[in-house]
């Protein structure tokens, strides 16, 4: 029987994550990563992903719950707007499946966003980097010091956030495909039992 697999699958992936994350901050990782960034968007980013990865998780959650009850053999409530239901089967069909992948859409969208996050923490590192360099003081040993410091600081400023967002992106989008097969699977699920395939 295939009852709560797709919340298993996204449990499993969640916890191997989890604990990678975890052996990173055991690590010293996430700190390092913390302190290097004196813009604070680590922290927007990560926030981006926790509420994606909630958004992903309650979706997973209501459609792993509508596949079950499909599998028991018990009515689900097709997902269009009530008093609207298109005459011919094959639009009802159409309606379905955009409205069930509409739903999910905005996960991909918060994966997506967690990728550009991390691109503009590329450019606001190089930004941070280039405004302590000096063309004109660039001689005296002095003021090279000071304007190493800052380019450091903002290089670790670029290569942080670049790979906070790619990582969490990746992460992000392994759900999102865990649910729309979940989906494709529900859409499929209930034209069958409508008797439309």
């Amino acid at each position: 029987m295939r009852r709560h697999l797709l919340l298993y699958r996204f449990l499993i992936v969640n916890i191997v994550g989890a604990a990678l994350l975890g052996l990173a901050g055991a690590q010293g990782w996430l700190a390092r990563l913390a302190e290097a960034d004196p813009t604070g968007l680590v922290f927007v980013i990560f926030g981006v992903f926790g509420v994606g990865l909630a958004l992903c998780g309650w979706r997973l959650f209501t459609t792993s719950a509508a596949l079950d009850r499909l599998q028991r053999g018990e009515p689900v409530a097709l997902p269009l707007a009530p008093g609207r239901t298109p005459a011919r089967p094959e639009l009802m069909a159409e309606a379905l499946k955009a409205r069930l992948f509409s739903r999910i859409a905005v996960v991909r969208q918060f994966a997506a966003a967690l990728v550009v996050l991390g691109l503009i923490g590329t450019v606001a590192g190089f930004i941070i980097a280039l405004s302590g360099v000096s063309a004109e003081d660039a001689g005296t040993l002095a003021a090279v010091q000071p304007m190493i410091s800052t380019l450091i600081s903002g290089m670790s400023v670029a290569l942080y956030t670049t790979l906070e967002g790619a990582v969490l992106g990746l992460w992000l989008t392994v759900n999102y495909r865990m649910l729309a097969t979940g989906t494709a699977t529900l859409y499929s699920e209930l034209l069958a039992a409508d008797g439309r395939v």
